[in-house]
């Protein structure tokens, strides 16, 4: 069996559900299937990628309803809206919300699939950010007070003579928490670095810059 992901569907309809999961599971994908909003929200997900198909109109909560509980979650598992009696207010709805595609019953297979392999490459790609915002979280998470002082005027394009100044340090002491705050972030370079704090919204305050450079 694939591992190259998991496509969950949440449909009331069983004759649906079984004829979808029959479809995923041609090509090789791991297929689970639920009856309604409730049953799904209450499984644990596993971690590999993953994408949703999912029923606009179900008996407990919409489908909507669900996507709202999902928020940003849909980064790392994109829903595929499908549905009989849909509209174009809810489409947009849906779209702007996150959804990766909205199909209207009866749908052909192969634009299912396509849709589905379309969702599954977004949440490799989804899984593989959050894995590396965490790590660099991780990183973070080492650095002293004044060597994140010190990051936050780095990335800013400040020479270390401007930081020593800035912060009220001589330049020899800031050229250390500097190459402290490489190493601990495992950056080669001030461009990898920005990109890091990027990735992580890294944005302390300006009063938090200029608290006073903690004793030795």
């Amino acid at each position: 069996m694939s591992s190259e992901g998991v496509v969950y569907i949440v449909d009331d309809e069983e004759a649906v559900r079984r004829s979808i999961a029959r479809l995923v599971r041609s090509v090789g994908l791991r297929a689970e299937t639920f009856p309604s909003a409730q049953a799904f929200l209450a499984q644990k997900l596993g971690d590999e990628p993953a994408c949703l198909v999912l029923d606009v109109r179900l008996p407990d909560q919409s489908g909507l309803d669900v996507q709202a509980a999902m928020g940003p979650s849909q980064r790392a598992m994109p829903i595929i809206f499908i549905t009989g009696r849909g509209n174009v207010p809810m489409s947009v709805r849906a779209m702007k919300e996150g959804a990766l595609d909205f199909l209207e019953k009866p749908f052909e297979s192969e634009a299912l699939l396509e849709c589905v392999q379309r969702a599954l490459a977004k949440s490799r790609e989804g899984r593989e950010v959050e894995t590396e915002r965490a790590a660099i979280e991780r990183r973070l998470a080492t650095l002293s007070p004044r060597e994140r002082q010190v990051l936050a005027l780095v990335v800013k394009g400040m020479l270390n003579k401007q930081i020593a100044g800035a912060l009220g340090a001589a330049e020899k002491t800031i050229k250390i928490h500097r190459g402290r705050v490489m190493g601990k972030m495992d950056a080669a370079s001030v461009a990898e670095l920005v990109r890091m704090t990027y990735t992580v919204g890294f944005a302390p305050t300006l009063e938090s810059i200029r608290l006073p450079m903690p004793s030795q």
